[in-house]
């Protein structure tokens, strides 16, 4: 009669340990761990990475946003990437009257719902090598494979280089990207 209880008892934790929810291990962004019980933001700020991001998110008023429930997929570009832009775009961007610019320039870089890499490759596969997405913006971002490189190109030709896949937020994901996209 003991035999078979030790096995009920084994067979009972089993299922629970299943039933818990598996979070993957976020990659470390910028130095810092990014979590997958804080949203976006909450993450974002922490990355040494990202501090121009975050500067332009709460220059434009996209805070609540990118709190809010989402979920958002975001191509998230580090502050080299910003810095590759030409001189003075970004303080140019960061001023008040440019507003609906930078607005425009951050939502490229989004799109609704949540799409880690292995979706986007599937959707790649599926489209015959390229997959195009509609960003939050309104624009298209082309996603493609050059090698084992996850690439987007923007509506004027750029291309920027998935450089830390899959950061998994509570509402979404982050993949951090090499290059600023540009919509048309």
């Amino acid at each position: 009669m003991e035999r078979p209880m030790k096995k009920f008892v084994m067979t009972s934790s089993l299922a629970l340990l299943l039933s818990l929810p598996v979070f993957a291990a976020n990659p470390m962004v910028g130095g810092e761990p990014m979590l997958p019980t804080k949203d976006i933001v909450d993450n974002a700020v922490n990355s040494k990475d990202h501090t121009t991001l975050v500067a332009a998110v709460k220059a434009a008023g996209l805070v609540d946003t990118l709190k809010s429930k989402g979920p958002f997929t975001v191509f998230a570009p580090t502050n080299e990437a910003f810095a590759a832009l030409p001189a003075g775009t970004v303080d140019t961007l960061l001023k008040p009257e440019n507003k609906s610019k930078l607005t425009s320039i951050l939502t490229y870089h989004v799109i609704s719902g949540s799409y880690d890499s292995a979706a986007i490759i599937a959707a790649i596969k599926k489209g015959g090598g390229k997959h195009s997405a509609t960003t939050v913006a309104g624009g298209k971002l082309v996603a493609t494979m050059e090698g084992k490189d996850l690439i987007l190109t923007d509506e004027k030709g750029g291309k920027s280089k998935v450089t830390i896949a899959d950061v998994y937020q509570s509402n979404g994901v982050i993949h951090v990207v090499d290059k600023v996209l540009l919509p048309k």
